[in-house]
């Protein structure tokens, strides 16, 4: 079973967001658990603090190493033999992906440091975290939310928490076998087939399995080409998809926008 560790100064937060969906089932049916630590518990002050101002002037607090490096001792401790990985929420780190929490769901225990303030102690990710990972290219007011977007993303990959086990298998950016970045799923539609005079795709009533294949793969080759091209780039592509891409863009040259 995979349990979460995750490192706050506001527990509280996670509650009502894992409360639901696909975190929660998997919680419910044993499969995985989330533990938050208040990283307020392991300070020794009566003011309980976890941050104080940068060495060399800087605007802004920074976290403590302190009780960081108690509440990972702490976690480590009760158990020593599990496999485990330490990951601190930063804006600088390494852009998470699919891979990424494919890599994590892997290990018996993963344990989250949500960064605030100005940022945390670098000696926190030179000497404690195995590693840095940011969401994405912007800045956050805290890192409870990418803790959040990383522990949904990794939870649906832990075996027998999804209904379909095909399901992450075929989904965006889902690695190839050879660990190059997928490209985008394709389009889905469901009943009704029109509405408001809009309607699904003919093909996909048609009952042809081989047309319908063929459609999806050109579709999502062409959500790729038109939403994420770099995702192209490095994407094993097949004879087949090549030949497709060459259909989308003659298709592109027709459109006179």
């Amino acid at each position: 079973m995979l349990t979460f560790h995750l490192l706050t100064i506001f527990p509280e937060f996670f509650r009502t967001p894992f409360e639901y969906g696909v975190v929660s089932r998997a919680c419910s049916a044993g499969l995985m658990s989330i533990e938050t630590h208040d990283l307020r518990d392991y300070t020794s002050d009566r003011h309980r603090t976890v941050d104080d101002r940068p060495f060399g002037g800087d605007e802004g607090m920074v976290m403590k190493i302190e009780p960081i490096f108690l509440a990972l001792q702490e976690v480590a401790g009760r158990k020593p033999d599990a496999t485990r990985r330490v990951i601190a929420m930063s804006a600088q780190g390494k852009l998470f992906d699919q891979a990424t929490a494919l890599r994590l769901a892997q290990y018996d225990e993963v344990v989250v440091i949500s960064g605030r303030y100005e940022g945390i102690d670098e000696r926190v990710t030179e000497h404690l975290a195995d590693e840095e990972i940011s969401v994405g290219s912007f800045i956050l007011s805290g890192g409870e939310w990418a803790a959040g977007i990383l522990v949904d993303a990794v939870a649906r990959l832990v075996p027998g928490v999804l209904g379909n086990e095909a399901s992450s298998v075929q989904e965006s950016f889902t690695p190839t076998a050879s660990g190059a970045q997928g490209v985008l799923d394709f389009p889905h539609y469901t009943r009704p087939a029109e509405f408001r005079g809009w309607s699904a795709p003919e093909i996909l009533l048609s009952g042809d399995h081989e047309k319908i294949r063929r459609w999806r793969r050109k579709t999502a080759l062409a959500k790729t080409r038109k939403n994420r091209p770099d995702l192209l780039q490095s994407a094993q592509l097949t004879k087949e998809d090549r030949a497709l891409i060459e259909e989308i863009e003659a298709d592109a040259s027709k459109d006179p926008l």
